[in-house]
């Protein structure tokens, strides 16, 4: 299988060679106002044929219409490349950012999303059509040498002169650019984080020291973005300058030769056009130097993250499981190399309930992360029916997988669009999930029943009830593996006793349920429990043996600090 990006230039490859095609046709029509400029003057003026004026006019006046239309269709067909660009990004780039930040436990998505409208934009700027124009500069510089010598080697000495402006320009600016970029993510991400603290930050007034630590990181980012202005500015203005200078210099030199009979006055003009023509394409590569290099560091972002995209070839697709899961010797670490889990394992036919218990910090949470198959496990297998969980596609398993995660957050939209997975909601599928985690009657007391809009995150309902709609969210469709991370921390009684029956509903109905959860009030309906401590199951078995077993070591230790 080829790599991402080669695939994907392969398909475009077809129409950057029409952007070239425009390209050369658009700079040989470029030619005809330096032609036009020496017919006229050394034919016309010296013959007075109006006839032949005319003529010229004519022709000059179609290769400008011709090269009008040339370059309308480039800059459209630019624009088309920029967007298939994007489409063929967007799927990819969207679905590796959400696994990355699934299994980073962080939101790092914007960023890569704002690359791919680097590149898109790129394809609309004049910094590509000077990328495509900046080859022919030569050859312009070649016409300019069979007009005379000394003219031709002037046009060289100049386009030397602009190409070491160009790379000067791109020596200064480069990692001042690209320490600008990484700053100025880092200070947009802090305030965007910080504003996730909103309530905490307002109650506790800290808003003031907020503003001050935002302030000391936005004055550092803006000395390094006067600086590379300033160097930004500096290079503009520079090749502006030289490129006008040079142009004088050469017309004196035209007007020398003129002088001295070694050349012609139509030379002279044609000269001054064709090297004008030269040296425009390096003037807009500095102009866009910016935009170059935020879309190159955006095109080695994305492909250090292609790594990441999903490519695996079709598979056979997998029957609906049973709900049958093995656990053997999973380990897992930390980003930090920690070790969290250490050679867990248990079994749990479909239909039955496990309860995970443990103090805050035994791994607990990573467990039913790893059960869902975001995250995979360094050592040791989990299997839902024998196959593998963390290689199942997530798009298959996700129509057979319930999860409510420990911190419950929902999606912008009505209650339905959240209950259905944010996918078109079947109102007979919505209204079945509701009622199966017993939300039903909650749902149709909010103001527009399961149109009730949620608001960002969720945050236009209270807690207890963006709970009970994630358990509706989880219940969707046939689950048969569901995970409830503490799915009644923010229950009051009445929640908890509809949880409970939603549990009980879920082993009759044959669905494997694995609740990680401190309260007894579930513990009394699942099959096993797990308890975990310092990422080791410490005791695992059937649900009364446990519990017998736990009070055994509770009144253990109550008499020895009795005694």
């Amino acid at each position: 299988m080829k790599p991402y990006w080669d695939e994907l230039w392969d398909e475009l490859r077809p129409y950057v060679r029409y952007l070239a095609a425009f390209s050369l046709l658009i700079n040989l029509l470029y030619l005809a106002p330096a032609m036009f400029s020496l017919q006229v003057f050394d034919r016309v003026l010296s013959s007075y044929s109006p006839e032949t004026l005319v003529m010229l006019l004519l022709g000059t006046g179609t290769a400008l219409l011709l090269m009008l239309s040339l370059d309308m269709l480039r800059s459209r067909l630019q624009s088309v490349v920029g967007a298939m660009l994007a489409d063929r990004l967007q799927p990819a780039v969207v679905s590796a950012v959400v696994a990355r930040a699934a299994k980073a436990r962080q939101g790092a998505g914007t960023e890569s999303m704002r690359d791919v409208a680097s590149l898109r934009n790129l394809f609309a700027s004049s910094g590509v059509n000077a990328i495509f124009d900046a080859p022919w500069a030569p050859i312009f510089v070649c016409l300019i040498w069979s007009f005379h010598p000394l003219l031709g080697m002037g046009a060289a000495v100049s386009s030397m002169v602009m190409l070491v402006l160009a790379w000067l320009n791109d020596r200064s600016t480069r990692r001042a650019l690209e320490r600008l970029q990484q700053d100025g993510r880092r200070v947009s991400h802090y305030i965007e984080s910080s504003l996730a603290n909103a309530e905490v930050l307002q109650a506790l007034g800290m808003t003031g020291n907020l503003l001050a630590r935002w302030r000391d990181r936005q004055d550092r980012l803006a000395v390094l973005q006067a600086g590379s202005q300033k160097s930004a500015v500096f290079f503009t203005s520079a090749t502006r300058f030289a490129r006008q200078s040079i142009q004088i210099v050469m017309m004196a030199l035209g007007a020398w030769l003129v002088l001295t009979q070694q050349s012609s006055a139509g030379i002279m003009i044609a000269t001054t056009i064709l090297l004008g023509r030269a040296l425009q394409p390096v003037e807009q590569l500095v102009a866009s130097w910016r935009m170059l290099a935020d879309a190159r560091a955006a095109y080695l972002r994305l492909r250090a993250l292609s790594v990441e995209f999903d490519r695996r070839p079709a598979a056979v697709a997998l029957p609906c499981p049973r709900g049958g899961l093995l656990v053997e010797g999973v380990a897992f670490r930390s980003p930090t190399n920690q070790p969290v889990l250490l050679s867990v394992g248990f079994a749990l036919e479909p239909g039955q309930a496990l309860a995970i218990l443990g103090p805050s910090g035994a791994g607990k949470s990573t467990l039913a992360r790893l059960l869902t198959g975001v995250w995979a496990p360094v050592a040791g297998t989990l299997r839902l029916d024998g196959a593998d969980l963390s290689a199942w596609p997530r798009e298959e398993i996700g129509a057979w997988m319930g999860y409510v995660p420990q911190d419950v957050e929902l999606f912008e939209g009505t209650v339905a669009d959240n209950i259905a997975r944010l996918a078109a909601p079947d109102s007979l599928g919505v209204v079945a999930a509701a009622k199966r985690a017993n939300v039903h009657e909650l749902v149709l007391a909010l103001p527009k029943g399961y149109e009730t809009e949620v608001g960002e995150h969720g945050m236009l309902l209270s807690p207890g009830q963006r709970q009970r709609i994630a358990l509706a969210r989880a219940l969707y469709g046939n689950p048969r593996l569901v995970v409830l991370d503490e799915p009644n921390s923010n229950l009051d009684g009445a929640g908890e006793v509809a949880l409970a029956q939603a549990i009980m509903r879920l082993r009759a109905e044959g669905v494997t349920a694995v609740i990680v959860t401190h309260r007894p009030s579930l513990i009394a309906h699942v099959d096993k429990i797990l308890v975990l401590d310092s990422g080791r199951v410490a005791q695992y078995g059937a649900a009364a043996d446990v519990m017998k077993a736990m009070q055994r070591q509770a009144q253990a230790v109550a008499d020895s600090r009795a005694a």
